[in-house]
């Protein structure tokens, strides 16, 4: 895992180092380079300082330790501000098993993943096929619903790995069934952690669509208003300006009926049948906007449709990290 530096756009040669780093991980583990994947993220365009990278190796390969989870993840770390690993525990056929994911990303987040590293690790065994299977569904329920900026990068990267020294084995619709719930929990949560320490972020938001004529409208929609600059620096400055959250709806390519639509700020309800609920409820929705997270559900009440997607408000701070990130 390469953090600082994408090897992207560099022709050939970036070739050339990426597989240069493959040889020697492996020579220094013992393992075929065929089995030694890479990763990279950063400025793109620069050359790999590889000197760098062949005089640390063998400290690195020195320190590798089974303690070793929060040091590898703090030395991904980019313009992250916290370290993020997630673990949680299950069962298969009577055998405990685990699984532990690490995340960076914290700015050009938006679905399709972007500039985020994400490796998830498991001591069940399992299928190449299966855990290709597994990981699809919960990308697509996590890492493919939030966004921070609405932009991507060149380097998005998300794997899963499995061993199977616990002894618990994923084979079968019923252990598949328990082995995906523990991953979509695991995704989810590192998705969260990452939105939280996004690049400026003070509001984390927990965007919900119901009321669709399908999910496939309210995805839509969720992903409109999720991306609108209007909307996430309304966030930024407390404001419940409904009128952009409706607006952003509207053109998200989707037919509903204004006059149906229902918006909360959490529990407050500042739109009531496509109308404004009034200042009073817009500045009680104002102080719930004060809290790390909340909770913005948009009610077309047409339909059962539902989704939901993570945002976050967008900072001045944010435009002075990005204004310095190379320097």
């Amino acid at each position: 895992m390469n953090s600082g530096n994408a090897n992207c756009c560099n022709g050939d040669q970036g070739m050339r180092d990426a597989l240069a780093m493959t040889v020697l991980a492996s020579e220094g583990i013992g393992t075929p380079e065929g089995q030694v994947l890479v990763a990279s993220t950063g400025v793109i365009g620069a050359p790999l300082p590889m000197e760098k990278v062949r005089e640390a190796m063998p400290t690195l390969l020195e320190a590798l330790s089974p303690e070793g989870m929060m040091d590898c993840a703090t030395s991904i770390m980019t313009t992250d501000t916290v370290p993020k690993v997630v673990t949680r525990q299950g069962e298969l056929g009577g055998r405990p098993f685990t699984v532990t994911g690490m995340i960076k990303g914290a700015g050009m987040i938006r679905p399709d993943m972007a500039t985020m590293l994400c490796f998830i690790m498991t001591d069940a065994e399992a299928e190449p096929e299966c855990l290709k299977r597994v990981l699809v569904r919960s990308t697509d329920l996590s890492f493919n619903r939030a966004t921070i900026d609405g932009d991507t990068s060149t380097n998005d990267t998300v794997l899963l790995m499995a061993n199977g020294v616990s002894g618990a084995v994923v084979k079968g619709p019923e252990a598949e069934k328990t082995f995906q719930s523990l991953l979509d929990d695991v995704c989810i949560s590192l998705t969260r952690a990452m939105v939280r320490d996004g690049e400026g972020v003070n509001t984390l938001v927990e965007l919900k669509v119901v009321g669709a004529a399908s999910d496939e409208d309210a995805l839509r929609i969720a992903d409109t208003v999720a991306h609108s600059p209007l909307v996430k620096t309304a966030i930024f400055g407390r404001d419940a300006n409904w009128g952009r959250i409706m607006g952003a709806a509207g053109r998200a390519g989707v037919a509903f009926d204004p006059d149906k639509i229902d918006i909360s700020f959490d529990d407050v309800r500042v739109v009531n049948g496509g109308r404004g609920s009034g200042a009073e409820a817009e500045a009680r929705a104002a102080k719930v906007m004060n809290r790390p997270e909340i909770a913005l559900t948009i009610d077309l009440n047409m339909g059962v449709g539902t989704a939901a997607m993570l945002t976050c408000d967008f900072s001045v701070e944010y435009v002075k990290i990005n204004a310095d990130y190379r320097s």
